[in-house]
């Protein structure tokens, strides 16, 4: 029986997260203190979005054409974020992570934020294969997707 590696093994729960009302530049200042690039909003544990760089760059990038604007936490971030469960395989992940412009994915349970997924996640996943070749046997394809298939055999 093959092994599969999952997110429950690699993502990260000591996880960063931000209030929907809190100010943004108090977000802001809490990703750079903490150095990371994105974080969930969560309300009593629900996923309510994500807010990442590229978001707050935004903000930045609109003090050209006038003040710098304020507001909470709520008006800049993505609401509905695509989500994973923490039974899902990180072949998945790696698929979605390469199709899309995220470099994370929060980790969703029963409604309750569990972690986030990250592209560093599957980093470390890879290196432990390589680390550990007897260890772990992830080498069966059919837990590829078509889709990434396809981007490999592109390369």
């Amino acid at each position: 029986m093959s092994k599969v590696p999952l997110v429950e093994s690699f993502m990260t729960t000591k996880v960063v997260t931000l209030a929907p009302d809190l100010d943004i530049f108090e977000a802001i200042l809490k990703m750079m203190k903490y150095n990371v690039s994105g974080a969930p909003v969560a309300l009593d544990g629900e996923l309510q979005g994500m807010l990442s760089e590229k978001d707050c760059v935004g903000i930045f990038a609109s003090a050209a054409y006038s003040n710098l604007p304020g507001g909470t936490v709520a008006e800049y971030m993505v609401m509905h974020p695509e989500t994973v469960g923490p039974k899902a395989d990180l072949f998945t992940v790696a698929g979605i992570l390469m199709n899309r412009p995220y470099r994370r994915l929060p980790v969703v349970e029963d409604g309750q934020l569990k972690g986030v997924v990250s592209r560093t996640d599957i980093l470390r996943a890879s290196v432990e294969l390589w680390q550990h070749p007897d260890g772990r046997d992830w080498s069966d394809s059919k837990f590829l997707t078509r889709e990434l298939k396809a981007m490999l055999w592109k390369k």
